[in-house]
């Protein structure tokens, strides 16, 4: 207890950075976010037609981009009326490495899409699994 009033500012300092690590994956969980790799999403898309959800700047779509992606930059994400036609639908959120992805899974789930999941590791993890890519 006597160390812990000596350093009190190194104890705050180390709680606070246990929570900044820890924040992402769980205000994810609470979001109803859920993050899947390259299997889980190569499933989702072969067998419930999960549309894959590029939210990358144009030049990095079309440097490579995972096949029958659709495009949508995540500064036009909230205002893009063509998301409407796949609320019913699975969507994996993809950006460079995952984080993108994971804000672009919030602002879905805020405009009413319940199936929603980030793709860990983003297009890297796709790329580097060997999956499919296209220019």
């Amino acid at each position: 207890m006597q160390f812990i009033q000596h350093n009190i500012g190194y104890v705050a300092l180390a709680v606070l950075s246990a929570i900044m690590l820890l924040w992402p994956t769980v205000g994810r969980r609470v979001s109803g976010v859920k993050d899947v790799g390259t299997m889980e999403a190569t499933q989702l898309i072969n067998h419930q037609n999960a549309v894959v959800l590029d939210v990358r700047e144009d030049s990095e779509f079309y440097a490579g981009h995972i096949p029958h992606s659709v495009h949508v930059p995540l500064g036009q994400l909230a205002k893009h009326p063509e998301m409407e036609k796949y609320k019913d639908r699975p969507i994996i959120a993809i950006c460079r490495s995952g984080m993108r992805s994971g804000h672009a899974c919030s602002v879905l789930r805020k405009n009413g899409f319940e199936q929603v999941y980030n793709l860990s590791g983003g297009i890297a993890a796709w790329q580097q699994a060997n999956m499919p890519m296209e220019k």
